[in-house]
């Protein structure tokens, strides 16, 4: 308790009246002390979002077939849309998202590439031995079906039985596009574009017609999405097709 002298030495001393703030004050004020708080809650809540969006594939397209392309070069844009296109229109909707659509993974070896680009030939195959473990790709469009059957050992042979490593086995598992004549008739028009730096332009058709196709087997459990409608897809476009068992 305050003593007399000091009640009687303060006693001219009035206290500070309480600040009234005006609401536009009031939020400037708030804003201060909390912007960080706000601002590092805001992006939280948009990073948990965006990890959301992608983990349940909202808004993604989901292809109902899958081709996976190796080759020395990259086919041009043009080239591989009009392929896609051309190819829906022997599919089904399997997956039920009212469309068909098939999806061109390009995975390019590169040849003899230089050492500027070994690590973009290198990401390439990573991307491939990830699409053959997760079983994404049921087509294969190549160049050299030969080399890719004896490193990967992945192919189904042209009988619908699996491979055993043999090299009839080996020379057993591809078609050229030449020799199917659903291939041969697409139309696909042709491309212009940009391919490792210098400008490139054709037919499209006449591109592939250098390619083969090939489909991939099943050792275990493990297989493709919509196994069943890629076989029938698979027996729709080699149908006539030269090498093919009746």
């Amino acid at each position: 308790m305050a003593s007399e002298y000091l009640k009687w030495k303060y006693r001219d001393v009035k206290p500070d009246e309480p600040v009234v703030l005006t609401p536009e004050q009031k939020r400037k004020n708030w804003w201060h002390y909390h912007k960080w708080h706000v601002l590092i809650g805001t992006v939280l809540v948009l990073a948990a979002a965006n990890i959301l969006y992608h983990v349940l594939g909202f808004g993604e397209v989901r292809p109902d077939y899958q081709i996976a392309y190796i080759g020395a070069a990259p086919l041009p844009g043009d080239t591989a849309e009009a392929l896609e296109t051309a190819l829906s229109a022997f599919g089904r909707d399997c997956n039920g998202d009212g469309r068909v659509t098939v999806r061109l993974n390009q995975y390019v070896s590169g040849g003899q590439s230089k050492d500027d680009d070994r690590v973009y030939y290198a990401a390439a195959s990573a991307k491939l031995m990830a699409d053959l473990t997760d079983c994404d790709s049921y087509f294969f469009l190549m160049d050299d079906p030969k080399s890719f059957q004896r490193n990967y050992e992945i192919l189904r042979r042209l009988d619908g039985s699996l491979s055993d490593g043999t090299e009839d086995a080996v020379s057993d598992c591809s078609l050229s596009w030449t020799d199917c004549p659903v291939l041969a008739s697409l139309e696909l028009g042709t491309y212009s574009e940009v391919i490792l730096g210098q400008q490139a332009e054709g037919d499209s058709h006449k591109l592939l017609s250098g390619l083969y196709v090939a489909r991939r087997g099943f050792w275990n459990e493990k297989k493709c999405d919509h196994e069943e409608d890629c076989d029938a897809l698979w027996e729709a476009l080699t149908e006539g097709a030269k090498g093919v068992l009746p």
